[in-house]
């Protein structure tokens, strides 16, 4: 992170679509725990931060801003109680579905259940709203992400999405909903994992994939048991890149600049998902970040320009989010004092 210049981020707690039930809001805790334990440990290095406030602190201290997102709404299970304690525990977004629907949500990853959201997951957002925590369409349906924009009272975010006009992978925004999301004052932040980069890339993996299926049930027999995890992964991921095409680190820049050209630079910003996606050739790991930096500047994109898409972007959407919470607030203390 140092060496890349990647002064905070974004911690996401894992989708964990494989467990059900309340079963899935123990790990979600501990996630959260291990979060914030890091802070305490590290207090001279990283700083747990809440609002955008904290944020700008965190750097002028020379901390690793780390802020906490919740990615699935899964993991509330149905419980606006439990999303209030994931707020209370610092998570500043949450994605609405991962991969699986929810029973109030429909995801990009299953038919629709829903037809969007249901008027339980119109609650959360407006919950969420009051909150202050961000509004992540990334993983949703197209009908969802209409949804949820119209239901929302502040801005919301795609925090790990790129542009399906470039690469037509159904995880990927649209033009008309990077509009949309851009009307509302929203972000779409480009998605650095190859299949959402590039379509030949996302076509071979599809061919491919009952050959990786065969071989993850190999290593299973070879490597058994959850000790073993890391190293079956690892000869997987090495049978994927000895067989699939190469993908450039520039298709990031590529679909930045498309979101740019369609909504201005006011609307873009990064989101890696670096956390076990496939990362483009020269972009292994955030050391990298800073030639995004030096090839939009190439392009000719002024200094201000390329820090709001490094970052600023997102620090103005929390900061809209936490005005409307404010407002919220005081709009039902001054209703209160009425009564």
């Amino acid at each position: 992170m140092k060496e890349g210049g990647l002064t905070g981020a974004f911690f996401a707690i894992d989708g964990l679509d494989q467990v059900k039930g309340p079963e899935i809001v123990e790990p979600a805790l501990a996630g959260l725990d291990v979060l914030r334990s890091l802070a305490e440990t590290m207090p001279d290095k990283v700083m747990l931060c809440l609002t955008a406030a904290d944020v700008r602190r965190a750097r002028q201290s020379g901390r690793i801003a780390l802020l906490v997102g919740v990615e699935g709404g899964h993991m509330i299970h149905d419980s606006l109680a439990t999303l209030r304690t994931y707020a209370r525990l610092g998570a500043r977004y949450m994605t609405l579905t991962h991969f699986v629907n929810t029973s109030w949500a429909d995801s990009s990853g299953e038919p629709p259940a829903h037809d969007g959201l249901t008027d339980f997951g119109r609650q959360v957002v407006r919950e969420m709203n009051r909150l202050g925590m961000i509004v992540d369409i990334s993983h949703v349906s197209d009908k969802t992400f209409y949804d949820a924009l119209e239901t929302s009272a502040a801005p919301v975010i795609a925090s790990h999405s790129s542009c399906r006009v470039l690469a037509g992978h159904v995880r990927n925004m649209t033009d008309e909903m990077i509009k949309a999301l851009a009307a509302k004052g929203g972000v779409i932040q480009i998605n650095f994992h190859a299949p959402y980069l590039d379509d030949a890339y996302d076509q071979a993996q599809k061919q491919l994939q009952p050959e990786v299926d065969a071989l993850s049930k190999d290593l299973e027999t070879k490597y058994p048991g959850p000790e073993n995890a890391a190293k079956r992964a690892e000869e997987v991921r090495g049978f994927q890149s000895s067989r699939l095409p190469k993908v450039s680190w520039m298709k990031i820049v590529e679909h930045i600049d498309h979101a740019v050209k369609l909504v201005g630079a006011d609307h873009v910003g990064i989101g890696s998902d670096m956390d076990g996606a496939v990362m483009p050739e020269g972009m292994e790991d955030c050391s990298h970040l800073p030639r995004i930096t030096e090839e939009l500047l190439r392009r000719g994109y002024s200094e201000a320009d390329v820090r709001k898409i490094l970052g600023g972007n997102t620090l103005r959407v929390m900061e809209q989010v936490e005005a409307a919470a404010s407002r919220q607030l005081r709009e039902k203390a001054a209703s209160n004092s009425g009564q």
